[in-house]
């Protein structure tokens, strides 16, 4: 098992930055994928990014990617999502999620191949 817990959201103004942290516990963090989601009200949960076991790898959707960093401290067992120029349509709920490196990259935008899932933290951005 993998206990992942969120932090770093909040309400900003557009054009502001945020960074969001996901604490890890329980199995050895550095064995996995990391990845973040968001979902925004009625709408599917969304991949933003990821970032490899290892951390020489990293996956940025279309929406974030000129304006977000992901990056992983396995000493800390952490992962954090950087995130500049925000826009109203970045509010959603933010989740950090573990995937096992069994594919390399090919399924790190997909959420139903992330075993472990944390709660999520919200992101409001307004205008």
């Amino acid at each position: 098992q993998v206990q992942l817990v969120e932090s770093g959201g909040g309400l900003v103004h557009a054009g502001g930055s945020l960074r969001l942290s996901c604490a890890a516990s329980g199995r050895t963090f550095s064995g996995f994928h990391m990845g973040w989601f968001r979902q925004a009200p009625g709408k599917e949960r969304e991949f933003v990014a990821a970032i490899t076991w290892s951390g020489d790898g990293t996956v940025y959707a279309d929406s974030v990617k000129d304006r977000s960093t992901i990056s992983r401290d396995n000493a800390k067992n952490t992962v954090s999502l950087e995130m500049n120029s925000l826009k109203p349509e970045d509010t959603a709920v933010y989740y950090c999620a573990a995937q096992a490196p069994l594919y390399g990259l090919r399924y790190v935008r997909t959420p139903s191949r992330y075993g472990y899932w944390g709660q999520g933290t919200q992101v409001t951005v307004s205008s």
